[in-house]
């Protein structure tokens, strides 16, 4: 091996049950103390291939060859990998909500002297880790009480703990705001000058180009290319992942916009938790039939909560205000008269409250609509299959049958499975919540295409998003949405992303 190699993987073969290779002879050459992102479209195989040098898929499992440090290795568990120094981060975090910072860090590794553990040496060694990684938080604080990008942090301080050589990333940013996100970016560049070599597995091709020494494109379980970060562009990256060119992340639309099918005046909801707090403060907005309207603003400006509170006042206390379909005034009080109302409302968090994550894609696919497919309250399950069946090819929904498991579907596929479940329930306004959140641009434009067609079939499209680019892109108007108010309305040919965050950090006074 190069003497400036830390890791060599050479023709990974996994196969899962059913004979579905998920990876097809992947190669990857990481070379030591450099930042190595690796991209591709959800179930490309990245993680999959983590997992097997990690050893959570461990050896004898999987077909090829792995070298670290210029040794072969076989790691049969997670154990091992950590033993060498290879730390994995996955994008669902691993720690314990109810035990503290220290706790978690030196959890499995703990500080003892005879058996008993010594919890001062612990929270001392806690201290100078999260000094490491730039987190000014006392060691005793319950994770519980910290937010994502901050447990990001911790999740590395437990690995520098494991005097880690090799950390490895998936998705790191995935759940974390742009202040969160650079935070974290700039510590994986001051982690790389102490020497340690990075492996990020990142869908925001934005973040890799401004991190990665060097990029590994894989798709359908095969390395297609790695390049230099000299030499490589987004047009590039993107175009290795998908295996076609796309000319416009937005698939063109000609806008046919009919009567207003969607109306809300004066909508006000407080805070569950502290009724004194207006979470959404006077707002009125409207949508018509074959419109995409886009609500754009920063975290905590009130966007989730308005659209929840108008789905059968899933959130909030309080609530006041009138909504109106096809100009007449609707009672939308519970889930139930929301989705007979017509209303449709796919959530931000589609893992939590979008999926049943251990059910097949059939009852997926159904369970906002059953009573479609019953007969003297008996469901028809062979028309149920039928019907699923149908929206995974309408969709594209990549599994082998819709007798898979959703958990086990790709965040593209998921996310697809959500809309069809939302289609298939007939509504006429579909409210999406971060519709492409966690995917990859392949992913994404497919989703920009259904809610192209859902809004050509006269469908009003409310869309929630936290990427400006995304929401210029698919919307007909625009609204702003600052401290729970509407601070204003821009129309297509108006939007740009500096109008747009002007509105946005607008105060309640009418400045930013």
């Amino acid at each position: 091996m190069s003497e400036n190699l830390i890791l060599r993987m050479e023709s990974i073969t996994k196969e899962f049950g059913g004979g579905v290779k998920a990876l097809d002879g992947v190669s990857l050459e990481v070379r030591r103390g450099e930042v190595h992102a690796i991209c591709g479209e959800n179930g490309a195989g990245k993680s999959t291939l983590m997992k097997v040098l990690s050893g959570v898929h461990p050896a004898g499992s999987f077909r090829g060859t792995i070298e670290f440090e210029g040794r072969p290795v076989a790691f049969k568990s997670i154990n091992d990998s950590e033993a060498e120094g290879i730390v994995i981060i996955h994008q669902e975090l691993a720690l314990s909500p109810y035990l503290s910072v220290a706790e978690n860090i030196f959890l499995g590794n703990e500080v003892a002297r005879g058996g008993v553990i010594d919890w001062n040496k612990t929270n001392q060694e806690a201290a100078k880790l999260l000094a490491r990684v730039g987190l000014d938080e006392n060691p005793a604080t319950r994770i519980s009480d910290l937010g994502v990008g901050k447990q990001q942090l911790v999740e590395i301080a437990k690995a520098l703990s494991k005097r880690v050589k090799l950390l490895i990333l998936d998705e790191p940013t995935a759940a974390l705001n742009d202040e969160d996100s650079s935070h974290l970016l700039d510590l994986i560049a001051h982690l790389r000058g102490q020497g340690i070599t990075c492996i990020i597995i990142s869908h925001k091709l934005g973040e890799v180009m401004r991190i990665a020494d060097a990029i590994t494109v894989i798709r359908d379980g095969r390395t297609i290319e790695t390049m230099p970060r000299a030499d490589a562009t987004e047009a590039r990256i993107i175009r290795a992942m998908v295996g076609r060119e796309l000319h416009t992340m937005f698939p063109p639309r000609e806008p046919q916009i009919g009567e207003e099918l969607f109306r809300v005046e004066n909508w006000t909801v407080h805070h569950p938790l502290d009724p004194g707090r207006r979470v959404v403060d006077d707002v009125s907005f409207h949508v018509r039939a074959g419109e995409v309207v886009g609500f754009a603003g920063l975290m905590g400006a009130g966007r989730t909560e308005l659209a929840m509170s108008l789905f059968g006042r899933s959130y909030g206390t309080g609530i006041s205000g009138r909504a109106y379909k096809s100009g007449r005034e609707v009672s939308l009080r519970t889930v139930d008269e929301a989705i007979r109302t017509g209303l449709a409302y796919a959530t931000e968090d589609r893992k939590r409250y979008g999926l049943n994550l251990i059910g097949d894609i059939t009852g997926n696919v159904s369970a906002a609509a059953l009573g479609r497919l019953a007969r003297l309250g008996v469901v028809d399950r062979h028309r149920e299959y039928k019907v699923a069946d149908s929206y995974r090819h309408k969709m594209n929904i990549k599994a082998p049958s819709v007798s898979a498991l959703t958990g086990q579907l790709s965040g593209g596929n998921q996310q697809k499975v959500v809309l069809s479940k939302w289609v298939f329930s007939g509504p006429d306004v579909l409210i999406l919540d971060e519709p492409t959140r966690g995917i990859d641009v392949g992913a994404k434009y497919e989703i920009y295409g259904i809610i192209n067609e859902l809004a050509t079939q006269g469908k009003a499209i409310i869309v929630i998003s936290s990427e400006l680019p995304e929401v210029i892109g698919l919307s007909d108007r625009i609204y702003a949405i600052s401290e729970g108010r509407i601070t204003g309305e821009v129309a297509r040919e108006d939007a740009d992303q500096e109008t747009l965050m002007h509105y946005m950090t607008m105060g309640r006074n009418g400045t930013p």
